[in-house]
């Protein structure tokens, strides 16, 4: 399978995230963090030792694991999770738009720290892109943000994982280039990101909820750890290491477009016309940056 194709899968994992995560609303987000990397972790040890001894393993290296690890394991789930949780202040769709536009930060990331060109064909179909899940998103274009007070706090969140991850997909990037195997950078970004989150509960004062899980929310969590966390990571990891940056982020946006599905399946909440309209013109775009990959 293509890259392009396996990151679009990944993604099709992370649809099924925020529902999940949302029912886990009881928990402090950093918690949900820490468990859903350190069932992860686990989960990696038989190959830990085996996989790592065939890297050559630098300053350069650790450190950009270590930003790896912040930017895309800690602080874009972190943000996310927080603002899912907010559900009664901010609806979903604007919580998936919102961060969706991490192509913005991730194009600019990539320019800067890999080099990659962008040309016109490129841009041309990234606008199609983003304006197509502009309209995926929100049925004609309507986008209602009276939801109460806490609307713009979400909204950051929101925007503080569009930032993170946008910047994540170019350091994975980076980190990929400077690694044998798309399982060594996997092993890295869990095992830090486990060891950056558990810090973060200590700081946040979050200390308490770690021994307050019940058997759900364990499911729960293992679910997010098996599927949406270490399965979809592995599944991107593979398709990043050979798709360009710029390419990759464009093709994340199956997220908000399965989404949008899952939404209509599970809360019998049925699109719009010009959400299918919009859908198409996604999908098309999709295909064709794709395309560019081979170029």
């Amino acid at each position: 399978m293509s890259g392009p194709l396996l990151i679009a899968l990944a993604a099709a994992l992370w649809a099924l995230d925020g529902v999940v995560r949302r029912g886990l609303y009881h928990l402090p987000p950093v918690t949900i963090v820490f468990y859903e990397h350190l069932i992860g972790s686990l989960i990696l040890l038989p190959i830990v030792v085996r996989t790592l001894k065939q890297e050559k393993f630098t300053q350069k290296l650790l450190l950009t694991a270590l930003v790896v690890a912040l930017f895309g394991g800690l602080l874009g789930t972190l943000f996310i999770t927080t603002a899912l949780m907010k559900v009664n202040y901010i609806s979903f769709s604007v919580i998936f738009l919102i961060q969706k536009i991490q192509p913005l930060f991730a194009i600019a990331s990539a320019g800067f720290l890999l080099g990659e060109r962008i040309n016109k064909n490129y841009l041309r179909w990234a606008m199609l892109a983003i304006v197509a899940v502009f309209f995926v998103t929100f049925p004609n274009g309507n986008v209602n943000l009276d939801t109460g007070p806490g609307t713009l706090v979400a909204a950051l969140y929101a925007l503080g994982a569009a930032a993170c991850w946008g910047l994540g997909t170019t350091l994975s990037k980076l980190l990929l280039n400077q690694v044998k195997s798309s399982t060594s950078a996997t092993i890295l970004r869990f095992y830090l990101s486990t060891i950056l989150a558990y810090v973060a509960i200590f700081i946040l004062g979050s200390s308490s909820s770690l021994d307050s899980l019940v058997g759900k929310d364990f499911i729960a969590l293992l679910y997010i750890a098996l599927s949406t966390g270490l399965l979809a990571m592995i599944i991107y990891y593979k398709g990043l290491k050979k798709t360009q940056a710029k390419v990759a982020t464009i093709m994340e946006m199956t997220l908000p477009l399965l989404a949008v599905f899952v939404d209509m399946v599970l809360y019998k909440n049925f699109l719009a016309t010009s959400q299918y309209l919009a859908a198409l013109a996604l999908m098309y775009a999709m295909y064709r940056i794709s395309q560019l990959n081979k170029t």
